[in-house]
């Protein structure tokens, strides 16, 4: 792991999906933290489920119907809870990665009439500000080295696999749309090639 990240705590966590060991990371000089919630031995050499998960506010902890991204995190959970063993890494990137407030601004733009990927780029941003290596690099501390990878997005596998993790199958996360959010997935599917 880069000396500039660190593993700062480790702790059990109980949770509706089951038992975690939940560790805590940092990079230092900066405020980014992240959480890996690990259940059952991931020691083997086998490929292990693993959800790449970027913090959103809105979706995950307040119910929104704009996005999938609390219906992701829930079916992520349901299914490592079903194998009794997997990772799930939570990582703050939020807005895909351009923060809680330049969100909030998207929405706002959304709201009349652009989509997530117009929004961002009237912001002044990219489509997708995301970066994944410090997730492989603690998907890799953790002791990974082959992943089956919850997710709709091409560039997250590609990504990881950049940083040396072997991704032997990619398994969907199909989340029920909604009126809210139907434009929002349908941008996601033809803008930024998810897969659903």
């Amino acid at each position: 792991m880069p000396s500039e990240f660190k593993r700062l705590a480790k702790a059990s966590l109980p949770t509706r999906y089951g038992q975690f060991l939940v560790y805590a990371y940092a990079a230092q000089g900066d405020e980014t933290e992240y959480l890996a919630l690990v259940m059952g031995d991931i020691s083997a050499d086998e490929p292990i489920l693993c959800r790449l998960h970027s913090s959103c506010v809105t979706g995950d902890l307040l119910g929104s119907l704009r996005c999938d991204c609390g219906d992701q995190l829930e079916l992520a959970l349901e299914s490592i809870k079903k194998e009794a063993k997997g990772v799930l890494l939570y990582v703050e990137q939020e807005g895909r990665g351009i923060g809680l407030v330049n969100k909030i601004r998207a929405y706002e733009l959304q709201d009349q009439g652009l989509d997530t990927v117009d929004a961002n780029l009237a912001l002044g941003f990219k489509a997708d500000e995301r970066d994944y290596e410090v997730a492989a690099t603690i998907l890799r501390e953790l002791g990974l080295k082959k992943l089956r990878l919850m997710t709709n997005n091409p560039t997250k596998k590609a990504a990881l696999e950049k940083f040396g993790l072997e991704i032997t199958e990619v398994l969907p996360i199909i989340a029920t749309s909604n009126t809210h959010n139907e434009l929002y997935l349908q941008t996601k599917r033809s803008k930024m090639g998810h897969t659903f």
